[in-house]
């Protein structure tokens, strides 16, 4: 059974026009085998176009009526997402999601997509960096430096984080040898060595109840929680608008420099391809002014 086609609304009827879209192409991301991640990405940029094609709507009144219309229009929003510094990977994320939407309206638009360069060394915190978020997030309690520690010591991502529960923190005799099982699918779970030390002291302040393992006042935190501690720890480090995944590269970084390969760097963060990994091992400015420091230094 196909998705029923949105007939293209006639001039100055683009906010009706639009509303079906958005319409027909929830629809559509409700029904796709798409990552859920994904699907609300997709309709939040809908959306985002909508509002923006509102907001111009003198400029675009035919975005809904004829291709020439209709890609000039999303010429002329790209236009703004690169002005306003959105990343080429959310601007071609966003084009993706409009060309999405005009599908469900009967058009395929052909407007060219944002490169995206190869990416080099990744923006892993220095050392010294490093040092002072721990010192922070210590200074500010157990569950916050807990926190931190699981993000830079077993490289998970906010969601995995957040989605921890006290049960998944296996606690051995020795503290250096603590681990966490971070449950990333329904289906799956992964182990996480090289755990957070501090993650006992937390528990016990929580009483070592069943039950998600980060807390507030208003509950368990969610992923903006966990991206609020970061953002909190980072801020009072010096390291303004830190953010989790920073952290994940910072513990992706320390497995290279420490000798890991490749295959093993790619085990340890989850990814489903080496390729991925493999951008850790790309030379950068700040690896390549190390390795010749370390060869001609005498």
């Amino acid at each position: 059974m196909t998705a029923p086609v949105v007939p293209l609304g006639a001039a100055g009827d683009g906010a009706s026009a639009a509303a079906e879209a958005l319409a027909a192409v929830s629809r559509h991301l409700d029904r796709c085998k798409l990552a859920a991640r994904t699907v609300r990405a997709y309709k939040r940029q809908s959306a985002a176009y909508a509002d923006w094609l509102a907001a111009h709507a003198a400029d675009h009144g035919d975005a809904f009526t004829g291709l020439v219309g209709v890609e000039g229009a999303v010429t002329a929003w790209k236009r703004d997402l690169i002005t306003g510094r959105s990343s080429p990977a959310t601007v071609s994320q966003a084009l993706a999601a409009v060309t999405l939407m005009y599908q469900q309206a009967g058009l395929r638009i052909g407007v060219k997509r944002v490169r995206i360069p190869r990416p080099g060394e990744p923006d892993a915190l220095t050392p010294q960096q490093e040092a002072a978020l721990r010192r922070a997030a210590a200074r500010r309690g157990p569950r916050d430096a807990a926190i931190i520690a699981v993000l830079l010591d077993a490289g998970a991502r906010a969601g995995k984080c957040a989605r921890l529960d006290a049960e998944d923190f296996a606690i051995t005799a020795t503290p250096a040898r603590s681990a966490c099982t971070a449950r990333a699918t329904r289906s799956a779970s992964s182990r996480c060595p090289g755990a957070p030390d501090l993650a006992p002291a937390w528990l016990d302040m929580r009483d070592r109840d069943p039950g998600p393992a980060w807390t507030g006042q208003r509950g368990p935190l969610t992923i903006s929680g966990i991206t609020q501690v970061v953002l909190a720890a980072g801020a009072d480090a010096g390291i303004k608008g830190l953010r989790p995944h920073r952290c994940r590269h910072t513990f992706a970084t320390r497995l290279r420099q420490g000798g890991a390969d490749p295959a093993q760097v790619q085990a340890m963060l989850g990814h489903k391809s080496i390729d991925t990994a493999a951008r850790y091992f790309r030379s950068g400015s700040a690896g390549n002014a190390a390795v010749i420091e370390r060869i001609f230094d005498r």
